[in-house]
């Protein structure tokens, strides 16, 4: 005999499963994608993007990661009361050595690639080689590819129109330290707290809406009377 509706109806859903197992993980339960390009080739591939989500009821995951880090932050110094010093070293002599060996090794592997790929392979290893060595001195962005892009990468026009008025800008600085409040107060401080008189409720703090439930209004209404 087959299995009854009642049975069916109490085997887990698929996309239970999925989120339960993600969960275990420690992965996104609700990824999103996005488009990369290569400015280099002019690729595009898609890369699933975390949703970053801080409330648990949307993607516990990701809430216990945000959680996590403002403990942290909050640990190491969050609260700084002096700009960090953000200047980069001057590259080392290793640095420009090294990168002008690989600018060596990228000419050869350009001029052998058409005809002998056993020894383009061979530049290419090597390339690879030097680039972990120039990460491991400490150095940082990207660095140019081996092959030259057969397509240019798609570039959007931001051109606004030239008969609508500019918009009003606001001077930026280059600050890290956050704004003070009363002499000592920084936003990074604050606390949100939900008062009483605010409504029902649930765990996560999000409000209940008791419009659509009478009796619960109504209970609830009886209780704050009382």
């Amino acid at each position: 005999m087959g299995e009854t509706r009642a049975e069916r109806m109490r085997i887990p859903l698929a996309a239970d499963v999925i989120r339960a197992t993600a969960e275990k993980h420690g992965v996104c339960v609700r990824p999103f994608t996005m488009e990369v390009g290569d400015t280099a080739t002019g690729e595009l591939r898609y890369v699933p993007v975390p949703c970053g989500s801080t409330v648990e009821s949307v993607c516990l995951p990701c809430a216990r990661k945000a959680k996590a880090l403002r403990q942290a932050q909050c640990r190491e110094g969050w609260h700084l009361t002096e700009e960090p010093t953000l200047t980069p070293a001057p590259p080392s002599d290793d640095h420009t050595e090294l990168l002008t060996y690989r600018a060596d090794l990228v000419a050869a592997y350009r001029e052998v690639v058409e005809h002998d790929q056993a020894e383009a392979e061979e530049l290419r290893e090597e390339v690879a080689g030097v680039d972990v060595e120039l990460r491991q001195l400490g150095m940082r962005g990207r660095l140019p590819a081996l092959d030259v892009p057969a397509k240019r990468a798609v570039k959007r026009s931001t051109r606004r129109r030239q008969d609508a008025p500019n918009l009003p800008r606001r001077k930026v600085a280059k600050t890290t330290v956050g704004r003070e409040f009363a002499g000592k107060f920084r936003p990074s401080m604050f606390v949100t707290l939900t008062c009483d008189t605010y409504g029902p409720v649930r765990g996560d703090g999000s409000p209940v809406d008791l419009r659509y439930d009478p009796a619960k209004l109504r209970a609830w209404v009886d209780a704050e009377a009382a």
